[in-house]
């Protein structure tokens, strides 16, 4: 953990670290650093939730994953949701681990460098997951390559592979050492369908078999977000993987400001989804700890916020319509990965600025007791949305608006 010291309200140069939180890794660490041990607990009550009644505990990790995070500098936490013990059901207790990472070498490197250089970065973090223990893991979005969007420059559709391709056998050979499902987001190219391109999620087995893979549902078309230059809409529905350690699906980034993207995993029988994603600090911070806690909840399943860290910058200056000068950075990446559970419990965040490595113990018994709980499959109303969402599609569709009979009377 980085800090600094302040003086009459101004943080020393130590801070001036980019993506840091006041020269502190995250809004956690200043937090505990600042307040007075029983404020910041009762801060960390309300803004992480508790648990089964109490607050999350920490994982003991083994020393090979600790000394992975020391020589190779990544942030490294762990944590553990409970349940409350049944008398038919034994715990199901999943171990699960998110990775954020920055790119490797600048974005101006020969392409095949900058993607093995991440390949050897991100090695020694899913060795650590997996001296750990950890049962499923999940990348960051496009995770071998910068997130290079914002440019519309065609030639980084040179790192779109197929699903079968390099790095999915570099995560297969680890998914097999370590018994491990990992979820793998690459850009896609579909050589059968004339070398269309997709932002996809491959999912590996822990025997190194592709299980399948899911396509990102929905594409942003905000700030220099430019993505359907270069890939559309996915055609893979809301598919649930059922794996060794439970069924899984990806809501890969922009779906998660979908809260219906959210409710069909749900309907389909997710017990975690995970959300790899890249998005900057400018554009969505205040929503990155809502949006995901709030699915969970609603949905009654485990969520796993992923986000890449970093500023990386490009070649040639960009715009993207917005009247904003032309730039060459998409702005900071701000990490902060986390676990959200459906008791409305949640773990802190990954460091703002560095790489890291989250583990997650699950009990996924607490899906169906909180099911139980609240009842929000019972009591929804889904006829009454379906029938809405059917005439909405329609295009003599009239919304159900009932108006004051004396709004538009004349005055006398």
């Amino acid at each position: 953990m980085e800090k600094t010291d302040a003086i009459d309200g101004k943080v020393d140069e130590a801070s001036s670290r980019e993506g840091s939180v006041c020269g502190y890794d995250s809004l956690h660490h200043l937090l505990s650093a600042n307040l007075k041990p029983h404020l910041f607990q009762e801060v960390s009550r309300i803004l992480l939730g508790l648990n089964c009644g109490k607050a999350l505990e920490t994982i003991s990790l083994p020393e090979s994953a600790k000394a992975l995070s020391s020589g190779h500098d990544f942030d490294l936490q762990a944590y553990c949701f409970l349940a409350d013990k049944e008398l038919l059901r034994e715990p199901r207790i999943v171990r699960v681990g998110l990775i954020q990472n920055s790119i490797a070498l600048p974005t101006t490197a020969h392409f095949l460098d900058q993607k093995r250089a991440i390949f050897e970065k991100v090695k020694p973090m899913i060795d650590a997951a997996g001296a750990s223990g950890v049962n499923v893991l999940c990348l960051q979005e496009a995770w071998t390559m910068p997130f290079a969007f914002c440019t519309r420059e065609k030639r980084w559709c040179e790192f779109a592979e197929p699903v079968d391709g390099e790095s999915t056998r570099f995560i297969q050979d680890l998914a097999r050492k370590y018994n491990m499902v990992i979820i793998s987001p690459i850009l896609e190219r579909d050589v059968n369908h004339g070398d269309t391109i997709w932002n996809t999620a491959v999912i590996i087995g822990n025997n190194g078999n592709i299980i399948g893979k899911h396509r990102k549902n929905h594409i942003p078309r905000v700030g220099d977000f430019n993505e359907s230059t270069y890939y559309m809409e996915g055609n893979t529905g809301h598919p649930v993987f059922e794996t060794a350690y439970g069924k899984i699906a990806v809501n890969i980034c922009y779906g998660r400001h979908h809260p219906l993207n959210w409710l069909a995993f749900g309907l389909n029988g997710a017990e975690i989804v995970f959300n790899p994603s890249a998005t900057v600090g400018e554009l969505s911070e205040p929503m990155w700890p809502i949006e995901a806690r709030n699915a969970a909840i609603a949905n009654s399943y485990f969520v796993g916020s992923i986000n890449r860290v970093g500023t990386e910058v490009f070649p040639n200056p960009f715009t993207s319509g917005d009247g904003k000068p032309a730039h060459a950075d998409f702005g900071h990446f701000y990490g902060s990965s986390h676990v959200s559970a459906p008791d409305a419990s949640c773990t802190p965040s990954l460091s703002r600025h560095r790489d890291g490595l989250l583990i997650s113990d699950m009990d996924l018994n607490l899906c169906r007791q909180l099911k139980d709980k609240w009842g929000f499959r019972m009591t929804a109303r889904y006829d009454l949305y379906a029938d809405l969402l059917a005439r909405y599609v329609k295009p003599d569709f009239e919304p159900q608006v009932i108006s004051d009979p004396l709004l538009h009377k004349k005055s006398p």
